[in-house]
């Protein structure tokens, strides 16, 4: 759905489309988390329940018209949420979902009309966002309710219609409140809402503090309608799970699993295999293409992209990293923010830290640490290794336990290694330096002036050998040395 999609434009040039603004109620603590982190940061399907929400939002209007009311934490919110564009509107004092909407009334008042939703409930579809403003508008309505049928409705509102094929509503019972009949009623108040705004605002005021924990409810904004004869509708979504929220953490964990199971059984639909999709954590952003098999135990998060035709083999974990088809990963890699060309292989165990880029065919292997480089087309390194801050050409051959030292304890250098070039094993690259192509670099060298291109560089001192050294030595440690003579002792004897 493109943005601004849901909101129905004018037939006739005269009549204007209606102004429509979101406003999203995310000021809540969240006591029964028992967290310092505010609620709506708590993350689901990789990224915190507000994010979510904004994300749904975003799909239906633009977010220069999307508002999130925040109260506790107010800066750390806004902090993790600046880069969505959206509007935020400060609650400095909680009293309720229906202050939350007196204290926005400053920004929603030059809309038509405003959705509510809930930023605890991360699973609520841009659809059903859209369909419920439809239908508010088709029923011309001062009020609309979302609703839902819970096979365990305990703790919800219950939508009480004028009869049960009429979309009109009578009342909305809270669980207190209601009566043995009542409670039988599986249909709920989501507690999403639309309002037509001048008639929101000409009643809000009107809410009463006279409750249990004396607040401003916003359900009340129904029998305060109808009383004003106003018209209050129902509109019921078949998606029970996605007006869910989270209140405590094991409705984090449920709606966490809820939303992990969609993504590996969409991802399956489009042609992935997944092993075992209840040990993969894969994150909603996640892009994978067809024939890509992922062994268990795998994580894949972030926005990360995953070509066709590859294998990810167990214990892998891929953040904010793009990987193109073909490529290999043995069990036990970690990218965080790499791109991995074509027919690659990686691992087992290898790590790419962020800015790196592996070329297409690269060998990257057992224990090799990469950061911020550029490993060209078809070059190796197998083993034992750090490439860090360096740009390394094709063909290249890294030997095992190669280091770029790229640090001088100040400032960070490059190490250029051209086309073609030999790596010797245990070799030691003082950065900044260039090896010229097809050079060579002698094992276990330390390599801190420039290598010419076809040359080779050896820097170790030359070795010596001395004959008899350690037989002279053992005989030198002996007691005998001394003229002393010592007993058997039969512990020593192996």
């Amino acid at each position: 759905m493109k943005k601004s999609s849901a909101v129905p434009s004018s037939k006739a040039s005269s009549t204007p489309a209606p102004r429509v603004a979101i406003a999203i109620m995310a000021a809540g603590k969240g006591t029964r988390l028992k967290s310092q982190l505010p609620k709506v940061l708590h993350e689901v399907g990789g990224k915190p329940l507000l994010a979510h929400v904004i994300a749904a939002a975003t799909r239906v209007v633009p977010p220069a018209d999307v508002f999130a009311i925040i109260g506790h934490e107010a800066d750390r919110v806004r902090a993790a949420l600046a880069n969505t564009g959206v509007n935020f509107v400060l609650q400095s004092e909680q009293r309720g979902t229906g202050h939350a909407l007196m204290v926005a009334q400053s920004a929603l008042s030059a809309y038509d009309h405003v959705i509510v939703l809930s930023g605890d409930a991360p699973q609520i579809n841009p659809q059903t966002i859209a369909q419920l403003l439809n239908f508010h508008l088709d029923q011309k309505a001062a009020m609309t309710l979302l609703s839902a049928d819970l096979d365990h409705p305990t703790g919800y509102g219950r939508v009480i219609r004028k009869n049960p094929r009429s979309s009109e509503v009578q009342a909305i019972v809270e669980e207190k409140s209601s009566s043995p009949a009542q409670k039988k009623i599986r249909e709920v108040n989501a507690g999403f809402y639309v309002f037509d705004v001048p008639q929101l605002f000409a009643h809000i005021k009107k809410l009463s503090t006279a409750n249990p924990h004396a607040e401003y409810y916003l359900t009340d904004m129904a029998s305060l309608l109808r009383q004003a004869r106003q018209r209050v509708v129902v509109w019921k979504t078949q998606n029970s799970a996605e007006v869910l929220g989270a209140n405590t953490r094991v409705e984090l964990s449920f709606i966490d699993y809820q939303m992990r199971m969609r993504k590996c059984h969409e991802l399956m639909t489009e042609g992935v295999t997944i092993f075992y999709p209840a040990s993969c954590v894969i994150d909603n952003d996640v892009e994978i293409a067809p024939d890509t098999v992922l062994e268990p135990f795998v994580q894949i998060l972030g926005r990360s992209r995953i070509g066709a035709g590859c294998r990810i083999r167990s214990y892998s974990v891929i953040r904010d990293s793009e990987v193109a088809d073909g490529v290999l990963l043995r069990p036990g890699c970690i990218l965080e923010g790499a791109r991995v060309e074509r027919n690659a292989i990686l691992g087992p165990y290898s790590h790419l830290r962020p800015g790196s880029d592996i070329g297409e065919g690269a060998h990257v292997g057992n224990f090799v640490e990469t950061k911020k480089i550029k490993l060209g087309k078809g070059s190796k390194a197998n083993h034992l290794t750090y490439l860090g801050d360096a740009e390394i050409g094709a063909g290249v051959n890294i030997g095992a336990g190669t280091i770029t030292c790229n640090y001088d304890g100040v400032h960070k250098h490059t190490t250029v290694i051209e086309d073609e070039v030999f790596i010797g094993s245990d070799s030691t690259l003082v950065a900044p330096v260039r090896v010229g192509k097809r050079a060579y670099v002698a094992a276990a060298s330390c390599i801190t002036d420039d290598v010419p291109e076809d040359a080779l560089a050896i820097g170790r001192s030359r070795q010596i050998t001395k004959e008899g050294w350690a037989r002279e030595k053992r005989t030198a440690s002996s007691p005998r040395r001394h003229g002393g003579t010592e007993k058997a002792n039969p512990q020593k004897q192996i």
